[in-house]
């Protein structure tokens, strides 16, 4: 029985993995790292699709691929216009949740250009939340290209980014909404209130 190819977000995760230098490049200034893949709660979506944690924040939130590599090829895992690719969920640890990415590649991208990027729920400007983060680290546009190109990324502006994340974003709800699996826990909220009272 042959394995099925990787695609280009399982490649990706792969090359993470594989290499300690981009992983910790993640950790910081992302708050991306994939040594935190334990969930402060379990949680599932209304829709049955399942979540795997891939990486975890500093604050207790958790990034989950949604699906399974089966769904996604049977386009049954992906968000609206997202061709079966299997989103990526972040869920913090006070009850909120958001899709960062239509798949582990735009989201990556999405963590390298804009590590600041749940600032924005914040109703701060990509310039406004970089700022900060430009102060303190001065070398963080040339560190921030030289991981694009070792994760093999295509470079976008905060711009672009940010209006990826706005819009990966708006589908959060209600589908991808996490919940914990029992009675008494009502869906977390959306990171970016877009939920049906947002």
């Amino acid at each position: 029985m042959n394995a099925s190819p990787m695609n280009a977000s399982d490649a990706l995760l792969h090359r993470i993995e594989q290499d300690p230098s981009l992983a910790a490049a993640l950790a910081w200034p992302g708050d991306f790292d994939i040594e935190r893949r334990d969930p402060v709660e379990d949680v599932v979506l209304p829709t049955g699709i399942s979540l795997h944690p891939i990486a975890g924040c500093g604050a207790g939130g958790t990034y989950f691929l949604c699906g399974d590599a089966a769904d996604a090829a049977d386009g049954r895992s992906g968000v609206e216009g997202g061709g079966g690719a299997r989103p990526v969920l972040y869920a913090d640890s006070e009850g909120q949740a958001t899709l960062i990415g239509a798949d582990l590649v735009e989201a990556v991208t999405l963590i390298v250009v804009l590590p600041f990027w749940r600032d924005l729920a914040s109703g701060f400007t990509p310039e406004q939340a970089g700022a900060e983060v430009r102060e303190d680290h001065p070398e963080f546009d040339a560190e921030r290209d030289a991981l694009l190109a070792a994760l093999g990324l295509a470079p976008v502006s905060d711009e672009v980014a940010a209006e990826r994340l706005m819009a990966v974003a708006a589908r959060t709800s209600p589908e991808y909404l996490p919940r914990v699996p029992d009675d008494e826990h009502m869906p977390y909220d959306p990171l970016f209130g877009d939920g049906p009272e947002g």
